[in-house]
């Protein structure tokens, strides 16, 4: 192992002024330690879904009963407040990880070499979605989980979702225009198949926010909207993205479209497959929570799946001259 450089008066002032060049200036990751920071933001971006959806689920929406403190009195759960308050406080404590997560991602993309803004700009672009999230999460608390809060709550979540998507793939591409591997009808297709996932998901909050699992044993508001008939309309837009999905692997298969598109847009097909099987399940066997609790999950996936067919539509080749790096004078939020 090398020498460790001793930090002078002049390294300490540069780093407490813009953390993120000293880091850089000192450390190139690996392309793969980029890829694997930004994949672990995508993953924790997943699992708040899950979490949050035990939460829900378990009627702990209001274990902890006021915000940012889990009591008046006390910033942590206490003892009293049994199950129901370890697993609110637990949820709100897996957010410091996400929020440690989508940092190492913003360290790794910043310290790259050499420098990509537009890798680094996703990176805060999460940072930012997850702080507002968080709270967006303490009015729904204040509110008493008002379905509408709740909804909006998991909608940024999605958000989160689709930029942490969009980071991981760009983690494994150069910064090189766009390329498109498919024609224009090709492209609008997807597009109109990534317009109704996203009504889908919009559709399956008014769900949830009509349905019984209120995410609290009291008195909770609910939508007032008849439970049966949006989810007859959550299925019916469900089978449509099924075959705008089956026709365009239909399409790619008769223009013989490249392996990558192809592959996203079965691997797209079977996770919604999936995905009905546990949603016709769960409504035909009165929504226990387990099932309630996959078909969140699932809904993650099928977003990002969502997401990688339409980016698996263009190729970004390397390109050999990259964009310098910010100098330590700069802003963090700004430039950075």
């Amino acid at each position: 192992m090398g020498r460790v450089p001793k930090l002078t008066r002049a390294d300490a002032v540069a780093a407490v002024r813009n953390p993120l060049a000293f880091i850089a200036a000192r450390w190139t990751p690996t392309p793969r330690a980029v890829q694997r920071a930004a994949l672990a933001a995508l993953v924790m971006s997943v699992l708040i879904v899950v979490t949050g959806g035990a939460v829900r689920l378990t009627g702990s929406g209001l274990g902890c009963p006021t915000w940012p403190k889990c009591t008046d009195d006390s910033l942590t759960a206490t003892s009293e407040m049994g199950l129901h308050g370890a697993i609110e406080f637990g949820n709100r404590m897996l957010t410091y990880v996400l929020c440690a997560a989508v940092g190492w991602a913003i360290i790794a993309a910043r310290s790259a070499k050499p420098y990509r803004r537009g890798l680094t700009r996703l990176g805060w672009a999460q940072f930012w979605i997850v702080m507002s999230n968080a709270v967006l999460g303490g009015i729904v608390v204040l509110v008493g989980l008002n379905p509408y809060t709740v909804a909006a709550h998991f909608v940024a979540t999605s958000a989160l979702i689709a930029v942490a998507t969009v980071m991981w793939q760009r983690t494994r591409e150069g910064d090189g225009a766009a390329r498109p591997l498919a024609g224009r009808a090709v492209q609008q297709l997807v597009w109109f198949l990534v317009a109704a996932s996203a009504v889908l998901i919009l559709v399956g909050t008014v769900v949830t926010g009509a349905g019984p699992h209120a995410g609290d044993s009291s008195e909770v508001e609910r939508m007032p909207l008849d439970w049966e008939n949006v989810t007859k309309l959550h299925a019916v837009l469900a089978w449509i993205v099924v075959t705008l999905t089956f026709a365009l692997w239909f399409v790619l298969k008769a223009v013989d479209a490249p392996k990558g598109p192809l592959d996203r847009t079965r691997d797209l097909f079977l996770i919604l497959l999936a995905q009905g099987v546990i949603g016709y399940v769960q409504y035909f066997t009165d929504l226990p929570e387990i099932l309630v609790g996959l078909h969140m999950f699932g809904s993650a996936l099928v977003w990002i799946a969502t997401l990688r067919v339409l980016l698996a539509l263009r190729e970004r080749p390397h390109e050999e001259i990259g964009i310098p790096g910010p100098t330590a004078e700069a802003a963090v939020g700004t430039r950075a």
